[in-house]
């Protein structure tokens, strides 16, 4: 990612041309690479395990795929992570998610491991986020944060990790 430096709000955001992808934190904007196959067969895997789950539960919360809004705080930071659940159905609306997830899904690339492995970690820590996995395709990783129990665990890919949110949901990723 590239930071470019200068305060800046989410009105810059939306001024890039349509395609251009940016997250803004504490009024930096950081350029977003477009992700790769392996990225986007991780992140669809991963939302419909989770939506298949809440569905057959009948449960409320919403899983919503990148490029999705959040809005952490209305002017200075404004992120798209790769998957979003949402249980406040108050906090949606047709431009993004307004407050913190319940839960957020980052799966890291060359690009974003700094972004995702900590300046992520402390905004999503702080605004509210309940949960935050970091799935690391390169290291075959997954790093589960309940801020909620304060815990942190690490899992390889392919053993089962259970989600903090629910009680009952386990996913190996692979």
């Amino acid at each position: 990612m590239t930071v470019i430096k200068k305060t800046y709000t989410i009105q810059d955001i939306y001024a890039f041309p349509d395609g251009q992808r940016a997250e803004l934190i504490d009024g930096n904007i950081y350029m977003m690479a477009p992700p790769t196959t392996r990225h986007q067969l991780l992140a669809f895997s991963l939302a419909r395990k989770i939506a298949d789950y809440i569905d057959k539960n009948k449960g409320k919360c919403q899983v919503l795929l990148a490029p999705f809004a959040v809005f952490l705080n209305e002017e200075k930071n404004y992120v798209e992570p790769d998957i979003s659940v949402i249980c406040d159905p108050d906090k949606i609306d047709d431009d993004g998610c307004h407050g913190a997830p319940d839960w957020i899904i980052e799966i890291v690339s060359p690009e974003s491991r700094r972004m995702d492995y900590m300046i992520k970690l402390f905004k999503y820590r702080s605004a509210g986020v309940r949960e935050y996995w970091i799935v690391d395709p390169e290291k075959n990783r997954i790093i589960v944060y309940n801020f909620i129990n304060d815990t942190m665990m690490e899992y390889s890919f392919g053993e089962p990790v259970k989600a903090g949110i629910y009680d009952d949901l386990v996913i190996a990723v692979e």
